[in-house]
């Protein structure tokens, strides 16, 4: 990646809707070496999709949860069969293999204490292998990015 792949990367993050003759402008190329540049970046996986960034509190989900989980084995069996539960989950925005006392990192989305309560009881409880879990409520977002930092 040159200089230029950077600036079309950091230009689609705050704006992914904008056309290739936007993009091209934005960047200081002409459209055509844009668009194919934008498609090598598509095809290395460098831009992995589109989407639309959405406000959670405007869709009913106003509580953030981390919460960390505990396995009774730390081998790859164990860590795989989590893992293939954890994915059925839509609450769990995010989920990580971790270092430390804890060996996964959950973010999980719901509307109230009732919600995620019913989250636990009726999903991640029924996750066999789990030895504890403990959650920690989100009081409010700090620093949110929706763009990654690229340099160059």
């Amino acid at each position: 990646m040159d200089g230029i792949d950077y600036k079309i990367v950091r230009t689609l993050q705050r704006d992914g809707r904008m056309t290739v003759t936007d993009l091209a402008d934005a960047v200081g190329l002409s459209p055509t070496p844009c668009a194919r540049r934008l498609e090598r970046l598509q095809n290395d996986g460098v831009i992995t999709g589109y989407s639309a960034q959405v406000d959670m509190e405007k869709l009913g989900l106003s509580v953030s949860i981390f919460v960390s989980v505990e396995l009774d084995k730390q081998d790859r069996a164990a860590i795989n069969a989590f893992e293939k539960e954890i994915r059925n989950c839509d609450e769990v925005m995010e989920c990580y293999l971790m270092t430390g006392s804890r060996d996964i990192l959950l973010r999980v989305v719901a509307a109230d204490l009732a919600a995620f309560d019913a989250f636990l009881e009726n999903r991640l409880m029924q996750i066999s292998g789990i030895r504890n879990l403990r959650s920690n409520f989100a009081l409010r977002t700090m620093v949110k990015r929706e763009t990654l930092p690229v340099r160059r």
